[in-house]
């Protein structure tokens, strides 16, 4: 009717009570969420990870959240698991807890980003150099160095008066002791036993590769690696199981007393003074064994190195993140509650990670010394061509063998055929 005023519409009704209900006291609109960044690394036992990443998310006065995506025991279900997201472009993937032997594939694919050179000067900053090296690829810095390990020879001090010196030695000694001679190795068919060989190939002098990425492998040094290896596998000092020997295998043998010898990782340690106390009153430690007198060996380095996703929705964030949580803070931690040894060589001297490594100047000394694995894209191929060349390790031909060991390396180098 005209003249008569119209009711306002329903939608402009709702309209206007929304907005009035916004500017009532108290009420606000719902504030951005706090980016999450997803770190996916092994599922360390001890909760150092976990911790050292609340007190970053802390510390960044809420710019970023954490949350840990725990990846499988075993390393090569690992890196079968980034691979395959990393190559769909998955962006749920922010920081990556990268074995030191992945940084040339993930770096060479674009599956993490370089660091930006002034943060990757701080993250080289103090740190052990190996630890630094392995991060290191084509020039670039890739990750930001975590923890770090490498291999020491542990031994009975109420059975051996000294630790041997090099490893003719050890098998003499432990020869002469009879039963309780025993001689705990890595002989599997796995990433250990490539370890083992490229640690006894630096100790001689050689390498796998050259600085151009080709094939090295020297005859000489080979060849004297090998006569070890066999050595140790056809001598009474060594374990039966030897060809299907891990670490975990290794330490519980020597755990159960009756061996004298063992080279193995330094989570041994704690492991003894929990499960055998007895074995750890008598538990002595030293350098690995040289190959040669007058030749300090030189023992592969291992560790966690803390890459970002090339694909990451915060890129920024998780670089900042990653720098925080490898930082002193973070290594000291990992340190104290997990036994992971400290990348950053001041840490050595810190009261606290003394404490949990009272072998720490003879860590750090060997860090000093460690010797990288084969630094290429297709290292998975290179150190399956180790490992099935050389096993088991007791029908060795180190003649024979060191030609054999140059062609498969040659193979997996130019990408022919399975291994």
């Amino acid at each position: 009717m005209r003249g008569k005023k119209q009711p306002k519409s329903l939608l402009y009704r709702w309209t206007v009570a929304a907005l009035a209900a916004n500017l009532l006291p108290g009420c606000s609109v719902d504030a951005p969420e706090t980016p999450v960044l997803r770190w996916y690394v092994f599922d360390e036992p001890s909760g150092a990870f976990a911790e050292a990443s609340r007190r970053c998310a802390e510390a960044s006065d809420g710019a970023y959240r954490v949350e840990l995506r725990p990846l499988p025991a075993d390393a090569d279900q690992q890196r079968e698991q980034l691979v395959r997201r990393l190559a769909a472009r998955d962006d749920d993937i922010d920081i990556i807890g990268m074995d030191v032997i992945w940084t040339a594939e993930l770096a060479e694919a674009r599956w993490i980003l370089p660091w930006p050179e002034d943060q990757a000067e701080a993250a080289r900053e103090g740190r052990i150099p190996a630890a630094v090296a392995s991060a290191t690829y084509q020039g670039r810095l890739w990750a930001a160095p975590f923890t770090t390990n490498t291999q020491l020879l542990w031994y009975r001090t109420d059975r051996v008066s000294r630790p041997p010196q090099t490893w003719d030695d050890m098998i003499d000694m432990a020869e002469s002791l009879g039963e309780e001679g025993t001689i705990q190795a890595q002989g599997a068919r796995y990433e250990g036993l490539t370890v083992f060989f490229v640690s006894l190939l630096a100790s001689a002098g050689g390498s796998v590769l050259d600085e151009a990425g080709a094939a090295a492998l020297q005859p000489g040094p080979v060849r004297e690696a090998l006569r070890l290896m066999r050595r140790l596998a056809g001598s009474p000092a060594s374990d039966r199981g030897l060809a299907s020997a891990r670490e975990d295998q290794a330490r519980l043998a020597f755990e159960s007393g009756g061996s004298s010898f063992m080279l193995n990782y330094t989570y041994v340690w704690p492991s003894a003074r929990s499960n055998a106390p007895a074995v750890a009153e008598h538990m002595g430690w030293a350098r690995w064994p040289a190959v040669e007198a007058g030749r300090p060996s030189r023992v592969t380095i291992g560790g966690i190195n803390l890459g970002v996703g090339a694909f990451s929705r915060h890129p920024d964030l998780a670089l900042r993140a990653a720098a925080c949580i490898a930082s002193r803070d973070g290594q000291r931690l990992a340190a104290e509650r997990g036994g992971l040894p400290p990348t950053t060589a001041a840490l050595y001297d810190d009261r606290q990670v003394r404490a949990t490594f009272p072998f720490a100047d003879l860590l750090r000394e060997t860090l000093n010394d460690a010797a990288q694995r084969p630094k290429t894209p297709l290292y998975n191929d290179v150190s399956l061509a180790i490992s099935r060349t050389l096993h088991p390790l007791a029908e060795i031909d180190p003649d024979g063998d060191a030609e054999r060991l140059r062609q498969a390396v040659g193979r997996a180098l130019r990408s022919e055929g399975l291994l």
